[in-house]
């Protein structure tokens, strides 16, 4: 590969880097194509992408990033999963690959600019999704309201029991 290549790979790996909010180093010996094929295309519909990278050019790429962190990781054949939207929904993909598929080993991640090992991935993986946490936000948020006007009703509506059970009891006095 010539110098001119190299560092337009390492332009656009550092733009991806930039605009990526979660990244997830992995190791892959031992995998056929077909697997990562499987990946890839798992990965793609989640808003992510699978890149198998250089560690030299990765390094390059990584500075002045939130990816910067990973640096002293850059050690075996990697490849990096980098999310733009999302975090959880890669995270779940990868956790889910790696138990059917033990070639894929997860190394180590970055999570707005915090360092993430491979349990925090696995916790980060078990996590609902952004759309049931919204889902979940909105019924709370609708809840209260109502609550609100429950017991705003209650007073009106225990008097004027009170006012029926009271001319109930004329009536029946007269």
């Amino acid at each position: 590969m010539d110098r001119r290549t190299k560092e337009q790979i390492v332009s656009e790996l550092q733009k991806k880097l930039k605009e990526a909010n979660l990244g997830v180093l992995t190791s892959f010996s031992g995998m056929n194509v077909e697997k990562m094929e499987t990946l890839r295309n798992e990965l793609r519909k989640s808003n992510a992408e699978w890149k198998v990278v250089k560690n030299t050019l990765l390094k390059i790429a990584s500075d002045g990033t939130d990816f910067s962190i990973l640096a002293d990781h850059f050690k075996w054949p990697v490849a990096v999963v980098l999310s733009y939207k999302d975090p959880v929904a890669p995270a779940k993909i990868l956790v889910d690959f790696a138990k059917k598929n033990p070639e894929l080993e997860i190394k180590v991640g970055v999570l707005d600019k915090k360092l993430l090992t491979k349990n925090d991935l696995t916790v980060l993986a078990e996590l609902p999704s952004k759309e049931v946490l919204l889902g979940k936000l909105v019924s709370v948020m609708a809840a209260v309201p109502t609550s609100f006007v429950t017991v705003l009703s209650g007073v009106p509506r225990s008097f004027v029991q009170v006012l029926n059970a009271y001319c109930d009891k004329k009536k029946t006095l007269n």
